[in-house]
């Protein structure tokens, strides 16, 4: 009788590994015997050797056939006739493998209570590998990624400084005036570009005498600085303005060590730009019809309100952003200890998937998230390894603390983010739910409510932003989402832009 045939008589199909190690087992009428043996090949590894007895074997074994008997189906026999060594003979490799899935889903069951190894992934365990023996005990080895045990430092009674800032007319005014612009009318120019401009061009990436890549033709902002996911071209005003359609500007930038040829990691190419148009956007008058219609502003003091909303929550996220990282460096001093390649390359995403969340919630333009996720993308592996090291410090004092995440604090949050995009709150918790998104946010709200705590206990001197390094994304910066050693892949960074799904209002 094939495997097929096998479950269709007995209704039942092989559990996958994923359900078993997902699936609560039942209540254990007797707990297994197991002998356990932890290696730790580093402070975040756990490789595991578990054996479980011959005599918890049989004892399934036992149960399993008790459990067919009444309704095995043998040729000759009628439905829970046969005898129990003909069936024994019969279904012998199914139900080795039945009671193979219920023994190792109970023992992960019965390890995860009796041993404290705080996992942060699953257990990376294949099924098909673990062999079923036909006496003696059952085997089977699984590594798991865990929380590393250190000593908490002390959090409380730290010196902080937080950066303040007065909002000016001229914040506001600028951005307005960026706020506006997808309202504008395009003109395109014949004279050269300058600093506003919206510029058409194609990047060409060279190395040697060797075309790396060359793009599409790309729509951007000439600002100062042009980021990229793996470079940065920090004179880039410099380079493109004063540029006019047909001509050519290069310069020289070094390429991220993150970039995806890990061979040109580190060395200088060149960059041509190669301009096709430049376009000036004329701002529209602020009437009270164009009031109305955008987001029904009863005047032009009411959208600067907006605005100047807006700018405070963007400050409070700098601000906040600065305390966060002293908070950090104080606490991670002391954190010494490794963290695999392995678990950083695949914390990365979600690490760039959290920040996009807290910038949407801040107030920021998809242009300035698109910037941050391009920095943070060129440092990702460094970047992950200190946020990493701070999540484990910060949970440690949320369990000590008895700090925990309310569903109310999910709709907060929610909220924010769709106030920023105009969109309506449900739309976003899909969204999230969809790209599994839900968790890191969780993360953040969790990780936020530690460093207030800390803060509570914290001496707090207020600072003018000027004299610290100003943290966040910056509106001097214009992103793209591209390569210069290959061409967009969209899946690389976390999508931040998420204004095409808004309509063509301000948020209100």
């Amino acid at each position: 009788m094939t495997e097929t045939e096998n479950n269709e008589v007995l209704g039942t199909e092989d559990p996958t590994s994923e359900e078993i190690l997902d699936e609560s087992s039942e209540a254990l009428k007797e707990p297994l015997t197991l002998e356990v043996k932890v290696d730790s090949p580093s402070s975040c590894q756990r490789h595991l050797t578990v054996t479980v007895s011959r005599e918890d074997v049989d004892r399934y074994l036992d149960e399993q056939y008790d459990e067919l008997l009444p309704k095995a189906e043998v040729p000759g026999f009628r439905p829970g006739k046969a005898p129990r060594q003909l069936v024994v003979s019969r279904f012998k490799e199914h139900v080795s493998e039945q009671v193979k899935a219920k023994l190792l889903m109970d023992s992960m069951t019965q390890l995860s209570d009796e041993h404290q190894f705080s996992p942060i992934s699953e257990p990376d365990i294949d099924l098909n590998a673990v062999v079923f023996p036909d006496d003696g005990p059952l085997t089977f080895e699984f590594d798991l990624e865990v929380r590393p045990e250190f000593e908490l430092p002390e959090w409380r009674g730290l010196t902080l400084e937080k950066p303040v800032h007065e909002i000016t007319d001229e914040d506001i005014d600028r951005q307005l005036s960026s706020l506006l612009h997808k309202f504008g009318k395009v003109v395109e120019q014949d004279g050269p570009a300058e600093m506003g401009d919206m510029v058409t061009l194609e990047l060409e990436t060279v190395l040697g005498e060797r075309v790396v890549s060359r793009s599409d033709p790309i729509r951007v902002s000439l600002k100062p600085v042009l980021s990229l996911r793996d470079a940065k071209i920090d004179d880039f005003s410099g380079v493109v303005g004063g540029a006019a359609a047909g001509e050519r500007r290069e310069t020289e930038v070094t390429l991220s060590s993150t970039t995806s040829d890990s061979s040109l990691a580190g060395q200088t190419v060149r960059v041509i730009f190669h301009v096709q148009k430049i376009e000036r956007v004329e701002l529209p008058k602020l009437t009270a019809s164009f009031l109305e219609e955008v987001g029904g502003f009863k005047s032009e003091a009411e959208l600067r309100d907006l605005v100047a909303n807006s700018i405070a929550r963007q400050q409070d996220y700098r601000s906040n952003q600065s305390v966060r990282d002293q908070i950090t460096r104080s606490l991670t001093d002391t954190a010494t200890w490794d963290l695999p390649p392995s678990l950083l390359e695949r914390q990365s995403r979600r690490e760039l998937r959290r920040t996009v969340l807290e910038l949407q919630s801040s107030g920021y333009s998809n242009e300035m998230i698109q910037a941050h996720a391009n920095q943070l993308q060129q440092n990702i592996l460094e970047h992950t390894a200190r946020a990493l090291k701070e999540h484990f410090i910060l949970e440690r004092i949320a369990e000590e603390e008895k700090i925990d995440v309310e569903e109310q604090d999910y709709d907060v949050e929610i909220q924010r983010i769709a106030e920023q995009e105009g969109i309506p709150p449900r739309r976003v918790r899909a969204r999230l739910e969809k790209r599994g998104d839900l968790d890191a946010l969780r993360n953040q709200i969790l990780e936020r409510k530690v460093i207030d705590k800390i803060v509570s206990h914290a001496t707090v001197i207020d600072t003018p932003e000027e004299v610290m390094r100003r943290g966040g994304p910056s509106d001097d910066v214009t992103a793209i989402d591209y390569s210069l050693v290959r061409r967009r892949d969209a899946s690389a960074i976390p999508e931040a832009k998420h204004g095409e799904e808004a309509s063509k209002k301000l948020p209100s």
